[in-house]
């Protein structure tokens, strides 16, 4: 049986990238108009697991994604790098020259906008999603528009690429994380990395304490975000992803963080997904 995964947005996306790259090919996959959307079905059971971005390297955090995950109580089980690539795409036949105007993500026309200033006659227009904009152009064979999309949704669509790789910084990529409902699917042997979430008093050196035990516990910070904790004015809570060669040295982390926090949570124990 295969398995349901909810996306935000539509295949040939980014998000159907990953979800391919990570599960195969025997998926049904939910599209979601967005995150929330996405969340809910995993809550509804109407999708085993979700992929959601969480960071870019170029754009940072998606920070409302990281308040996602906690208040509704997921648990990360895996996660995935994915570089970047921005092709210009649109009915075939066209031309650079016959393109009136580019609809696509916000974010993806200003990873591009340096590319377009060769071509001052053509309109950039926000739409809501990347391969959303490839599926209308060929649903209404629309003509002198083009888009900003992944390889995968030209494939998907029948759209040619009049221009590949056209965002400014070459090397992009943004990191995805799996989400589920259940904790963990690893076994212990095979989990490399955990993310947790983590408040602290208003005390000097109160965080400094607190990372000075996961340096002790030979936990590596890959990284660290705050967050304002909304029902306590001024009051932040730290997400932080670390890495480790043995479980048992995160399990040493959690026993004195638990004790040592003014609030302590898991949110995910996977495989550190980098370098894969």
């Amino acid at each position: 049986m295969a398995l349901k995964i909810a996306i935000q947005g539509i295949k040939g996306s980014n998000h159907h990238q990953v979800a391919k790259d990570y599960f195969g090919d025997n998926v049904d996959f939910v599209e979601c108009s967005s995150f929330d959307d996405l969340v809910d079905h995993l809550l509804l059971k109407t999708a085993d697991s979700g992929v959601m971005a969480i960071e870019n390297s170029i754009a940072g955090s998606i920070i409302p994604n990281y308040a996602l995950v906690f208040s509704k109580n997921l648990h990360i089980i895996g996660e995935r790098y994915l570089k970047i690539h921005h092709h210009l795409m649109a009915l075939k036949g066209q031309t650079l020259e016959d393109i009136k105007e580019v609809h696509s993500h916000p974010m993806a026309l200003l990873q591009c906008k340096e590319f377009f200033r060769d071509y001052r006659h053509i309109k950039l227009v926000e739409d809501v999603d990347t391969a959303e904009t490839a599926k209308r152009i060929r649903e209404n064979q629309l003509t002198g528009i083009a888009a900003i999309a992944p390889k995968v949704a030209a494939d998907l669509y029948d759209l040619e690429v009049i221009q590949s790789d056209i965002q400014t910084i070459k090397e992009n990529s943004t990191r995805f994380i799996i989400v589920k409902t259940q904790n963990k699917v690893w076994p212990e042997e095979e989990i490399n990395k955990a993310s947790i979430r983590f408040l602290t008093d208003h005390k000097r050196g109160s965080l400094a304490t607190i990372l000075n035990v996961m340096s002790d516990c030979n936990l590596n910070l890959t990284k660290i975000q705050s967050l304002p904790v909304i029902e306590m004015p001024w009051k932040y809570s730290f997400f932080v992803d670390v890495t480790f060669e043995k479980f048992k040295n995160f399990e040493k982390a959690k026993t004195l963080l638990e004790i040592m926090a003014d609030e302590f949570k898991v949110l995910g124990e996977y495989k550190n997904a980098r370098g894969l």
